[in-house]
């Protein structure tokens, strides 16, 4: 019993993590200027919104394709690949906190987000390796 409601867990999580980056990567196809819009920054030419349709929009699109394809062939690399991305998320924060300053309430907020979902990521990963020995 305990298994199946891990795995329920460790794939909902999988799929929420999946439809939060398949809606930043949707507003980056549709309008790029909405996703700089959430850090008030403005894009100036065409190669702007080229770069942020690429890394929010297709990077973004490719992730979402990854994790449904690890949901069901292997859902605890689903969880280390996504311990791996929220983690980095919240380092590359960090860093900018101790080269560039405090950040701003965008900025906090999601270093909570992606740290809360780093740990939740690295606990459902022990958790299903734990019960499938």
């Amino acid at each position: 019993m305990k298994t199946k409601t891990i795995l329920f867990a460790s794939k909902g999580f999988i799929i929420f993590s999946a439809l939060c980056i398949l809606s930043v990567s949707l507003m980056a196809f549709h309008d790029p200027q909405a996703v700089m819009n959430l850090v008030q920054v403005q894009l100036t030419n065409t190669d702007a919104y080229s770069s942020i349709r690429g890394v929010y929009g297709g990077a973004g699109l490719t992730i979402c394709i990854s994790l449904l394809y690890l949901i069901r062939k292997n859902v605890p690399l689903g969880l280390l690949f996504l311990s791996m991305l929220w983690g980095f998320y919240a380092l590359s924060r960090i860093i900018t906190i101790f080269t560039e300053g405090t950040l701003g309430a965008f900025g906090t907020r999601w270093l909570l987000i992606e740290s809360f979902f780093f740990i939740t990521a690295c606990v459902l990963y022990q958790l299903n390796r734990s019960f499938n020995k």
